[in-house]
């Protein structure tokens, strides 16, 4: 466990974004976390989509091996133009 981090790594640890439901968000979900967890498939994700269907929650669970890993994962997916959040 290092100073920064309350985790342990390598950890089991969910990610969930959330985007409009009008886009292959899974795809490109994978797309991103793949870039830093070359391991994701589309069974490590699980999707929910909002009351009125308008947007859709993907939660993706990987397999983190440090802090960095998971800040480099979270930009990525912010930064998106199609991703409205990310936590």
């Amino acid at each position: 466990m290092s100073e920064d981090t309350l985790f342990e790594f390598p950890c089991a640890f969910p990610i969930k974004a959330m985007g409009k439901n009008d886009v292959e968000l899974d795809v490109l979900i994978i797309e991103i976390i793949s870039r830093h967890a070359p391991d994701i498939s589309p069974a490590d994700l699980k999707a929910r989509p909002s009351k009125d269907g308008n947007f859709l929650a993907i939660t993706a669970t990987i397999q983190a091996h440090s802090k960095q890993q998971l800040d480099a994962i979270y930009q990525d997916l912010t930064d998106h133009p199609l991703i409205l959040f990310a936590l």
